[in-house]
């Protein structure tokens, strides 16, 4: 196991160098390679869904490459080599984890999930430059999907107090923010229909929280669930030799609830 990992090491040193590497990846930076380290992640996540272990083993390679990728493009530089990342994620878990690998006892998931944020949260203030203090929203990567940087930023704001106790005064708080949508429509301004919007998704998110709902998995659901159904309408529509623009929406949308009866048999 680890002669493979230190051949893939080789093989990636082998690549960027400069005089007998690839052209490719000797015009590579950490920045020029942040789109195919997140295309990489998303496609594990899609073998996973399609339960496909084989393509899954794959993906996980590629998702491996990116990481050994960093690391060359790191030592090169000076600043940390693959040893160094696997020293400092084998340290963090080992500091995570008392209840493993000390004499830690936690009685309950809460107790071991607060364990957990309080780890965090000490290692964000070890980071600390300056006598500024570090806000418990630092940390949470910008670069998240909407959705996902969304219900984490408010998991941090809750574990601090800032949230509501339980599900009913969310489900309340939607419905205002609904209403301030249309009131922000009804206005014709751009901007304050987008800043309603972005405040409606915002508090959805945080009823899916109540809820113990992943806001980014139930939307990526509901998506997939969509173009079920459209390619169904699709089928129904090109099997009569038209074309959707044939179609006024009340036709569309009869088979639509078509699609929903006959794709849920489908499923049962």
């Amino acid at each position: 196991m680890l002669k493979n990992t230190q051949n893939l090491l080789d093989i990636m040193a082998r690549l960027r160098d400069p005089e007998r590497g690839c052209p490719w990846d000797l015009r590579q930076d950490f920045a020029t390679l942040i789109p195919y380290l997140i295309e990489e992640a998303y496609e594990v996540v899609d073998a996973i869904e399609r339960n496909d272990m084989d393509d899954l083993r794959s993906e996980l390679g590629d998702l491996l490459l990116q990481v050994v990728f960093h690391s060359q493009l790191a030592k090169e530089r000076g600043l940390f080599d693959f040893e160094q990342v696997s020293a400092s994620i084998s340290d963090k878990l080992i500091r995570r984890h008392p209840h493993v690998f000390a004499d830690a006892v936690f009685e309950t998931d809460a107790e071991r999930q607060e364990a957990w944020e309080q780890a965090k949260a000490e290692e964000r203030r070890a980071k600390e430059t300056s006598a500024e203090p570090v806000s418990v929203l630092a940390g949470v990567a910008g670069s998240l999907p909407a959705l996902l940087e969304c219900e984490k930023i408010q998991d941090r704001a809750a574990q601090h107090g800032f949230d509501w106790p339980d599900a009913p005064p969310v489900f309340d708080k939607v419905m205002e923010e609904l209403e301030e949508v249309r009131e922000a429509w009804q206005s014709g301004d751009q901007y304050h229909i987008r800043e309603e919007i972005g405040d409606l998704l915002l508090v959805v998110v945080n009823l899916a929280r109540h809820l113990d709902v992943n806001a980014e998995m139930a939307l990526k659901e509901s998506t997939k669930k969509f173009s079920r159904r459209f390619n169904y309408i699709e089928q129904q529509v090109a099997s009569s030799g038209r074309n959707l623009t044939d179609c006024d929406l009340y036709e569309l949308d009869a088979f639509w609830h078509e699609a929903k009866q006959v794709l849920k048999r489908k499923t049962d």
